[in-house]
C-alpha cells in the first residue's frame, strides 16, 4: 500500500478500504492499549477496552473529518471508551485507585526514583477525574494543551487551568511532605 499518512489511511478506511483500516489499526494499536491500561491500571481491563475500541473503530472512523490529527481524534475515542467502561463497571473508585499516569522512566530501577514515581502516581490517582484525565494526556502522553483540549472536548484554556491546578496540588503536597 506504500507509506500513507494517517489522514489518507483514515479517509480510505472510512470509505471501506479494509487494507487501509488494518494499517491504521496496526499503527495505533499500542497507543490505544497503553492509554486504556493507564486509565484502568489493569492490563486485562485495558485489553478489553482496546478490543472495544478496535471493534467500534470500523464504524467510528467514518466520522473522522480530518479537522485535527488522527491521533488526537483517536485519543478522544479511547478516552470516551474508558469513561464508558468505568460507567459500565461502576468502578470509578477502582479506576481512581489503580490509575497510573506516568510512563516508566529509564532509571526506574533505582529505589529513590521508584519511590518518587509511586508517590506521584498515588498523588495523581487522588485527583478529581477531569484533572487526572488532563494530566494523563499532558504529562503521560506529552500532548500540548491544544491537542489535549481537542481530545478532551474542552477549551485549551480549560486544559491550562487544569494543569495549573495539578501543579499547584503537587507543590502543596511536596511542601507538606518536606515540612512534615
Amino acid at each position: 500500500m506504500g507509506v500513507m499518512t494517517d489522514l489518507e489511511l483514515a479517509r480510505r478506511a472510512g470509505n471501506g478500504d479494509k487494507a487501509a483500516f488494518q494499517e491504521i489499526l496496526e499503527r495505533h494499536y499500542d497507543t490505544v492499549y497503553r492509554i486504556a491500561v493507564r486509565f484502568t491500571g489493569n492490563e486485562a481491563d485495558g485489553a478489553d477496552i482496546t478490543q472495544d475500541v478496535c471493534l467500534s473503530l470500523a464504524d467510528k472512523i467514518t466520522s473522522f473529518r480530518g479537522k485535527s490529527q488522527f491521533s488526537t481524534w483517536l485519543y478522544r475515542v479511547v478516552i470516551n471508551a474508558c469513561r464508558d467502561f468505568a460507567r459500565r463497571q461502576k468502578t470509578v473508585h477502582t479506576l481512581q485507585d489503580n490509575y497510573a499516569v506516568f510512563r516508566e522512566r529509564d532509571d526506574a530501577d533505582t529505589r529513590h526514583t521508584a519511590e518518587r514515581r509511586d508517590w506521584l502516581n498515588e498523588t495523581v490517582q487522588g485527583l478529581p477525574p477531569q484533572l487526572r484525565e488532563t494530566a494523563l494526556l499532558v504529562l503521560g502522553e506529552d500532548l500540548n494543551h491544544a491537542d489535549a483540549a481537542r481530545a478532551l472536548g474542552c477549551a485549551e484554556s480549560t486544559v491550562s487551568w487544569r494543569m495549573h491546578k495539578v501543579r499547584k496540588k503537587l507543590k502543596e503536597l511536596v511542601d507538606t511532605f518536606h515540612d512534615g
